[in-house]
């Protein structure tokens, strides 16, 4: 995440269609289209989204790695607008605490999507050079349109005058395969298209889109002579914990610090992690935030977050010791985020030891797991979806 916020990838996916039923899950080169869409997106971007109305692709989709956003009835039939479920994804998200800045609109039914340009229409709209982007690929083909009597009328060059490829210029054809755009932009405009519109071009053999049986039947042929669909990144493994502690500095933040010149500090932190905090504290696992700086702003985000602190601790192991018999937790059931040395005694005294992906060194070579968030940038938010799904695990089994 940016200062934009998130970089956000949705596709929207029904579990109808009338041209090729259940087109979502079916399988080019061996991949349903739909998981094959999140693997296409999911370097590109920070966070995966499927809209879907069908259980079994919201099933896919979520092994592949994606967030589902369930998508209501009213959204799901034939005349709903893909800008709708969009903006539906977008409330949802913003419902969550998640800030988005950056849109991108990807299509399952393009099963070759082509990641480099992707990524290319993500960096073009993030550094401000468009406000919307969509993918196509050059022509140079002679454009006819019939007239209401049914005569043939040139579009895009004369009749008469036939030019050799080399002295044309060449047009462009919409692949439908992604469209990107500033979030902000694209909810007062509720369309694709706004401002300064930009395209990404992209091989004319990622084109083709799965609209019927026979472009199906086309795509499963060229899947053997395409890139290969990139590898499923696996899930990140549950952290099976049963309570939290972690450090303020350098875990709910980046480790700065703002002062300004009357000496007052300031602090950046992550509404994901806010987010992260409020549904753990929603499934009852008890919280402490254990900071050895003795600092007021460590105390209003404990109260922001409903999340008791303990600042000022010069032996933070201790602290924790006593929290924990107090509350009757076992230490081996405690997990602890840590960046820094300070954190050494703490994480060698419970049984989930956490750094956060810039943690020091020491610190990274004694945690059990090491996050692929940074303090500040989501790491709290990670351990926490990890715990919930540990809890998920234990209750379905």
């Amino acid at each position: 995440m940016n200062d934009r916020g998130l970089t956000v990838a949705i596709i929207p996916a029904r579990g109808g269609s009338k041209g090729v039923p259940g087109k979502n899950l079916r399988r080019v080169g061996g991949v349903p289209l739909v998981e094959r869409a999140v693997r296409a997106a999911a370097s590109a971007v920070d966070l995966v989204v499927v809209s879907t109305d069908d259980v079994t692709i919201a099933a896919v989709a979520r092994d592949a790695g994606a967030r589902i956003v369930d998508r209501p009835a009213e959204l799901s039939g034939d005349e709903a607008s893909s800008e709708s479920a969009l903006l539906h994804a977008l409330d949802v998200l913003e419902d969550d605490g998640l800030r988005v800045g950056t849109v991108v609109f990807v299509q399952a039914t393009s099963p070759f999507i082509p990641t480099k340009g992707l990524a290319e229409a993500v960096a073009l709209i993030e550094d401000g050079t468009y406000d919307s982007l969509f993918s196509a690929h050059e022509t140079y083909g002679f454009l006819w349109r019939r007239d209401a009597g049914g005569v043939a009328a040139a579009i895009n060059h004369d009749a008469a005058h036939r030019p050799r490829r080399q002295d044309r210029e060449p047009h462009y054809l919409e692949t439908g395969a992604f469209y990107a755009f500033d979030a902000t932009g694209f909810r007062r405009f509720r369309h694709r298209f706004f401002g300064l519109v930009g395209i990404v071009t992209v091989p004319e053999r990622t084109a083709i889109e799965i609209d019927d049986e026979h472009q199906l039947a086309l795509a499963e042929a060229l899947a053997a002579a395409a890139p290969p669909a990139p590898a499923r990144t696996p899930a990140p493994a549950p952290i099976p914990a049963l309570a939290l502690v972690t450090d303020f500095d350098g875990v709910h933040t980046d480790d700065t610090v703002t002062v300004d010149e009357h000496g007052r500090e300031s602090v950046r932190v992550s509404r994901e992690d806010g987010m992260g905090v409020a549904r753990l504290r929603r499934a009852g696992i008890p919280m402490l935030i254990l900071s050895t700086e003795t600092n007021p702003v460590v105390a209003r985000r404990g109260e922001k977050l409903r999340v008791p602190v303990l600042h000022g601790v010069d032996d933070k192991a201790a602290a924790l010791a006593a929290w924990a018999e107090e509350r009757g937790i076992r230490l081996e059931d405690i997990a602890y985020v840590g960046n820094d040395v300070n954190d050494l005694g703490p994480l060698r005294l419970v049984g989930w030891p956490i750094a956060v992906a810039n943690a020091h060194p020491q610190v990274r070579a004694t945690a059990r797991v090491i996050l692929a968030r940074r303090g500040g940038a989501g790491a709290v938010r990670e351990v926490a979806e990890r715990m919930l799904a540990a809890e998920r695990s234990q209750r379905i089994y």
